[in-house]
């Protein structure tokens, strides 16, 4: 193949000229670019170097007109103060794009700004719309249904009640179970809940599974709060609030956080604002295994969600064309550490 020209920034790169420098048909071009179109090696190889040489990228939009696929999902996240949201989309992103699809990032603010997002997102042509947070409630989701735009709407992370949603998350009831059976095992006997928002659709089943468990075992009802966000200044402020003024006898002997958020917010306000010691005078636990929870600032004992499995089938739902119920449960595993 001769060396290609690089076109002038004034005229746009067709594929007709990828054609010429690579000697190939326009139609081999195409399929070079497309996803599972048949084409050897060989000669896809002798396209991208032609394309790379030229400064070619085929025109995303005009490709999936032509096509029944955009292979392009948007991803709508709420809840930025919770790092666990960044870890997921840095696996999502990643393992989609390894596979050959594209996001489109949608911040949605609030419950308000929610629904407009979720519309919004539905009128771009997109496959499949994934959403990550807790703002999407039941009449919202069937709303977007009822629009005909979105094949496939996923709650990533979470479950949800309604029937035309695919939930892929992690079995909270068994995660709750290990980390109870933990708990109690570790010699706790006066847990405290740090709950999150209590929402409609997008569900955890982690506090009510948690009380059910130590109920059966123990006949006694643990201690809850609730957080407003998963944000660790708010869930600092709030375990301050409920423990402040107590004597020893009457602290909780451990946090059981519903997830990492809260933990390392419950971590600081033991240590920084009450004056006591992790885990010596309270234990914490969280959920989720973010970067920090590994840090030597607070060594967290959490339940590891498996991220890069749940992503993986994710991209098999978003690739599959049958008409069935994708919906599944995951399971990880506790990850102890000096925390609790």
């Amino acid at each position: 193949m001769a060396p290609a020209e690089r076109a002038s920034p004034t005229r746009n790169v067709t594929a007709d000229d990828v054609a010429v420098a690579a000697g190939v048909s326009r139609w081999t071009v195409n399929r070079a670019f497309k996803k599972d179109a048949s084409i050897s090696s060989a000669s896809r190889k002798k396209v991208m170097q032609a394309a790379a040489a030229l400064g070619y990228v085929p025109d995303l939009h005009a490709a999936s007109l032509a096509s029944d696929r955009s292979y392009l999902v948007a991803l709508l996240v709420d809840d930025f103060a919770n790092p666990h949201k960044l870890v997921m989309m840095e696996r999502l992103t990643r393992i989609l794009r390894r596979e050959g699809w594209d996001t489109l990032l949608v911040n949605t603010l609030d419950r308000d700004d929610a629904e407009p997002a979720l519309l919004n997102a539905s009128q771009r042509r997109v496959d499949a719309v994934i959403l990550i947070g807790m703002q999407f409630d039941d009449e919202m989701l069937k709303t977007a249904m009822g629009a005909r735009r979105i094949r496939k709407l996923i709650i990533f992370a979470r479950t949800s009640r309604n029937p035309d949603t695919i939930s892929i998350a992690v079995d909270d009831v068994h995660a709750m179970k290990e980390i109870a059976r933990y708990v109690a095992g570790r010699g706790y006997r006066r847990p405290m809940f740090v709950a999150g928002q209590r929402t409609q659709s997008a569900h955890l089943k982690r506090k009510e599974t948690f009380f059910t468990c130590w109920r059966d075992r123990f006949g006694t009802e643990p201690e809850c709060i609730s957080v407003a966000t998963y944000d660790p200044t708010l869930s600092a402020n709030a375990v301050t609030g409920a423990l402040a003024g107590r004597t020893r006898d009457d602290l909780p002997d451990i946090l059981v956080c519903e997830n990492d958020a809260l933990a390392i917010g419950a971590m600081d306000a033991v240590r920084h604002k009450l004056g006591l010691r992790v885990p010596q005078d309270i234990a914490v636990t969280g959920f989720d295994d973010v970067p920090q929870a590994d840090s030597m600032t607070y060594q967290l004992t959490t339940y590891r969600q498996p991220l890069t499995e749940m992503a993986e089938y994710l991209v098999q739902v978003l690739e599959s064309r049958k008409e069935r119920d994708f919906s599944r449960l995951f399971r990880g595993e506790i990850v102890a550490r000096d925390s609790a």
